[in-house]
């Protein structure tokens, strides 16, 4: 109910004191009521019990509406003011393309509940961070497409990135196919810096471009590549078949990781292999990201102020208009 002064200043805020003159009022209103206005007293109320009392309850409103005069008057001579505000970028952000693994070994327990539900959590922890920031989501598993193209408007791929699962592709690990898709939308970027940061959890089996290829055209495109392995060592419950109805059937299956590979393709390109074990290290790896791509970005705020006390003016009028008509015409008293 308070909205209405979210974006609200007063030029003279100190004039709002007057405020607390109201409940004074409001007693001598009361006093001066009975005053006018003194109890009859009579032995029996046979001869009127068929008089409306409409009348009366109505008069009820009247110290109500110049309460509500009062009060608007006063919000008007404290002066409020709409504060504007334009943010202007005066340089270029940095594009980031997110290429997340969807083969069925990321529903894998050894993060909880798994390594694609973690995984979607700290990615979008990570872009609440980069507010000025374009970035695009890549999906692989046998196969790779877009899931949404570079835009600012973060609440709409967060959106895309919560509603990710396992399923939706061709099982399969295609690495270079993922990452062959994200460059693909940073390639015509004008931005002084791209990157990608690719997620997976095993090593290429899939797809007809060669990651260390698509890493060569990433190279050609100056676009940096960050890779991230997930998955625990050893084993790990994973899924390892499916029944008649498609439902995983889960047990220990070794997690591989073809980290040599990752690490040659962020080399390539100036960037950098991690590996995430669990889930902190998961949240570490993109705190160490968000650091090493930093960019200066000069943000100018400029304030704009419209006068809103005429709306209050105009309020507190209706209402002194409203008491007006009532007090001298339907409720008019005689003295």
């Amino acid at each position: 109910m308070f909205d209405i002064f979210k974006n609200i200043t007063f030029v003279n805020p100190g004039i709002l004191i007057l405020l607390l003159l109201l409940p004074l009022l409001g007693l001598w209103y009361f006093f001066q009521y009975k005053k006018r206005y003194p109890t009859l007293t009579m032995p029996s109320l046979e001869a009127v019990k068929d008089v409306s009392a409409w009348r009366g309850k109505l008069r009820a409103i009247l110290p109500i509406l110049r309460a509500l005069t009062f009060i608007f008057f006063i919000i008007a001579l404290a002066r409020p003011q709409l504060t504007l505000k334009e943010e202007e970028i005066k340089a270029e952000g940095i594009d980031i393309a997110l290429v997340m693994d969807l083969s069925s070994s990321m529903l894998a327990q050894d993060f909880k509940p798994d390594r694609l539900e973690v995984s979607k959590q700290v990615a979008s922890d990570f872009i609440d961070k980069r507010q000025h920031d374009r970035i695009s989501l890549a999906v692989f598993a046998g196969e790779a497409f877009t899931q949404c193209p570079l835009t600012t408007d973060h609440r709409v791929l967060k959106e895309f990135l919560a509603g990710l699962q396992c399923g939706i592709l061709e099982d399969g690990t295609a690495i270079g196919m993922g990452l062959a898709t994200a460059v693909n939308r940073l390639k015509d970027s004008e931005a002084k810096s791209k990157i990608v940061i690719l997620l997976t959890d095993g090593d290429n089996n899939a797809g007809y471009i060669q990651p260390m290829t698509a890493a060569e055209i990433a190279k050609e495109f100056d676009v940096k590549i960050y890779t991230i392995g997930v998955g625990s060592r050893g084993k790990a419950l994973a899924p390892i078949s499916r029944n008649s109805n498609g439902q995983y059937i889960f047990g220990l299956a070794p997690v591989k990781i073809d980290e040599q590979l990752l690490t040659k393709m962020s080399e390539q390109t100036n960037g950098k292999y991690f590996r995430a074990t669990d889930e902190q290290s998961l949240e570490q790896i993109y705190s160490d990201i968000d650091q090493l791509e930093k960019t200066e970005i000069e943000v100018t705020t400029i304030k704009r102020y419209s006068e809103e006390f005429y709306r209050f003016v105009f309020l507190g009028l209706i209402f002194l208009l409203v008491e007006f008509l009532l007090r001298y015409t339907i409720l008019r008293t005689i003295p």
